[in-house]
């Protein structure tokens, strides 16, 4: 099966055969390794060095060197609006503060439809709104260390200082 070596922006085809597209969701762009179906059937392995999500455009560079096109899949989102960008503004820092991935658009923030969330954000004065998208959250603090930061891969015992503003407990999530 072939096998990914690194992956490369857009600018960085020169030229080069795509061979294949692999249309991923967010939690499989964001795998540190993984095998793959492309839309023409070619079966992928995915074991970079580099740990990184992967994003819409780019580019696995197989052993042979021709490319695999990534593609971010549709996926169910809810999707957030407040009366003005102040709202949008409290509700990201709601989200962030929780550690939720959010996806900041120009007047509107998208998030993984997940339970509880809708309820949580509508009690926030939130316009909440389910449709299907691509989700491409932003990187955060943690991007470059892993590809995302949430509390379902570790142990709380880790050491980010959250302050003393920081108002949640970990044991909760």
């Amino acid at each position: 099966m072939p096998r990914a070596i690194r992956v490369l922006g857009p600018a960085e085809r020169h030229d080069r055969p795509v061979v294949d597209t692999v249309i991923l969701d967010y939690a499989r762009r964001s795998a540190p390794d993984a095998t793959v179906t492309g839309v023409k059937g070619g079966t992928y392995e995915i074991a970079l060095v580099e740990l990184r999500r992967l994003d819409t455009d780019d580019l696995l560079e197989l052993e042979d060197g021709t490319l695999v096109e990534v593609v971010a899949a549709p996926e169910p989102l809810l999707e957030l609006r407040a009366a003005d960008l102040a709202g949008l503004a409290r509700l990201a820092w709601q989200l962030g503060d929780r550690h939720v991935p959010v996806q900041v658009l120009t007047n509107r923030i998208r998030v993984q439809a997940q339970a509880g969330v809708a309820e949580l954000l509508a009690a926030l004065g939130a316009k909440v709104t389910p449709l299907e998208a691509p989700f491409d959250p932003e990187g955060g603090a943690y991007a470059s260390a892993h590809a995302h930061h949430d509390h379902a891969h570790h142990d709380h015992a880790h050491g980010h200082d959250h302050g003393p503003a920081h108002d949640h407990h970990h044991r909760d999530h």
